[in-house]
């Protein structure tokens, strides 16, 4: 294979829509969300038609605001991105070689698709914290979806985009400063959280006409990231919290609550729906009559389907007359949407193995791992790192989420010596790999296994690195945060360019 040898499509598409015709093209229900297929269909129906077309390398810009659109499956733009530092490199532009995300849309699209499938009657309310990609916003948006907010800057966000309504907005933070519920007021956003009493004395004094909604307590013990050592009521504190939202004549519409983040035992959705049907019935005690299920974030991508089943059967089991009592139910998936949607490719910068030569050692594995190393003594030359390669992407960048969200992430080779072809033959053992930054705590991962033959220059790509990245990177040491390029790939890339074509086309999002 050639060096740095470009591939042509999987599925070269005709995305162009013929302005001649006299037949606007029509999208059924069977492939898109309701929400989708009206809005498409209500912009298509228009004339002059609604033309979305390929342009050139550069890819579209539906949004100007927005970096372009591209067309193609992810891998040949990660294969596009490093070819392009390559000639930067070779005109020696500095920082040719930063590393660089890839996002997929059309994942997002397809995710969206699953959540409508296996939960028709849960409206999802995106949480915006996991991800506030402009064009995830804009998707989302388009598709119908609501949006999970929890400060000031990520209300204005979404509402900035234009389009979103702020009833789509749940300010679901239980403890929130004051300035932020009375500017939520300001905005319209009316529905917000709480788990304690001074939270409704704050909100009775600046946003006396909110919708608040009680976060209760459940079991979190099976999630990666567990949030009810700081929020959430007990529920035997509940019926004192909504007689002081009583007397406080605060409008008490729903219960929340949130299973933790990245949740491995999908079972415990039902104890959470048990919890929340009790505390409806402490709500009709109090004198109020409650309207919304709020069921909380923890979806993960592999037991999605399995939690789905969990969710309906236990919503029909404690509510099985919700639709007379006008019960809307809600959600808050975040890592679900984004998190196989976006790839990272990340440059050797440098590495530290033994000289030509010398006897094989291995150099000290990340702070981290510095408990498990401890027993490197006993432990076998095979499992001992003989290589340390440094990227341009650590821990205080993209790969915070080892850190704050108990990621653990593993490499594979996107090219080697200017190729993208990496024989079978090629030696590997086990490596280890360093971020950029002068931390010592800045490692991504202590043991993996790579070919012990790569060199500076060559690249290391990440899968799953949509959730939890970028949100939280830094610029520590002087990094910048890696760049994204969209595309849309594979299944629903045509539904993806449409459906935001047709909601910049209505003024939202330029």
């Amino acid at each position: 294979m050639s060096r740095l040898e470009t591939l042509s499509a999987t599925n070269p598409i005709d995305f162009s829509l013929s302005a001649s015709s006299d037949k606007h093209p029509r999208f059924h229900e069977s492939n898109l969300s309701w929400a989708t297929n009206a809005i498409v269909n209500d912009i298509l129906s228009t004339s002059p038609p609604l033309r979305v077309t390929a342009t050139d390398s550069h890819g579209e810009n539906i949004f100007p605001s927005l970096p372009p659109l591209h067309h193609g499956h992810s891998e040949v733009h990660l294969r596009n991105g490093i070819m392009n530092a390559s000639r930067l490199a070779a005109d020696h532009e500095p920082d040719a070689e930063k590393a660089f995300f890839v996002a997929d849309l059309s994942q997002v699209y397809r995710q969206h698709q699953r959540w409508i499938s296996a939960l028709p009657e849960i409206q999802p309310f995106y949480a915006v914290k996991c991800n506030p990609d402009p064009y995830v916003i804009r998707l989302l948006a388009s598709m119908g979806a609501g949006f999970d907010c929890a400060s000031n800057n990520e209300i204005s966000q979404v509402l900035d985009v234009g389009g979103i309504e702020p009833s789509s907005i749940i300010f679901a933070n239980p403890c929130k400063a004051v300035s932020f519920i009375r500017n939520a007021a300001k905005m319209g956003v009316n529905k917000m959280t709480f788990d304690n009493s001074d939270e409704l004395y704050k909100i009775a004094r600046a946003h006396p006409r909110a919708q608040v909604v009680i976060r209760i307590l459940t079991d979190d013990s099976k999630s990666l990231c567990a949030f009810g050592i700081k929020f959430g009521a007990p529920l035997v504190t509940v019926p004192g919290l909504l007689a002081k939202a009583k007397e406080l004549n605060l409008d008490v519409i729903g219960v929340s609550f949130h299973v933790g983040s990245g949740c491995y035992d999908p079972t415990v959705y039902d104890d959470a729906i048990k919890r929340a049907r009790a505390v409806f019935d402490m709500g009709k005690e109090a004198g109020y009559s409650f309207s919304l299920l709020d069921v909380g974030g923890g979806f993960e991508d592999g037991l999605f389907e399995n939690a789905a089943c969990v969710l309906k059967e236990a919503i029909n089991r404690y509510f099985p007359e919700r639709a007379r009592e006008g019960i809307k139910i809600i959600a808050e998936p975040g890592r679900f949407y984004v998190s196989k949607a976006f790839k990272l490719a990340a440059n050797i910068i440098a590495r530290r193995a033994p000289l030509t030569g010398s006897e094989p050692a291995a150099p000290d594995t990340c702070a981290a791992a510095q408990a498990a190393a401890t027993a490197a003594d006993s432990e076998s030359e095979e499992e001992k790192p003989a290589v340390m390669y440094y990227i341009n992407d650590g821990v205080y960048g993209a790969f915070n989420c080892i850190l704050f969200d108990h990621q653990v992430k593993h490499p594979y080779v996107l090219s080697m010596n200017g190729s993208f072809h990496v024989s079978s033959s090629e030696p590997q053992h086990m490596c280890s790999v360093w971020g950029p930054t002068c931390d010592s705590i800045d490692c991504v991962s202590p043991k993996t296994v790579l070919p012990v033959n790569l060199k500076v220059g060559d690249w290391l790509g990440f899968d799953n690195m949509g959730a939890y990245t970028v949100c939280a990177a830094s610029q520590f040491n002087g990094f910048e945060v890696s760049k994204v390029i969209y595309t849309t790939g594979g299944a629903g890339g045509f539904e993806v360019r449409n459906t935001l074509a047709a909601f910049a086309a209505a003024g939202h999002g330029l």
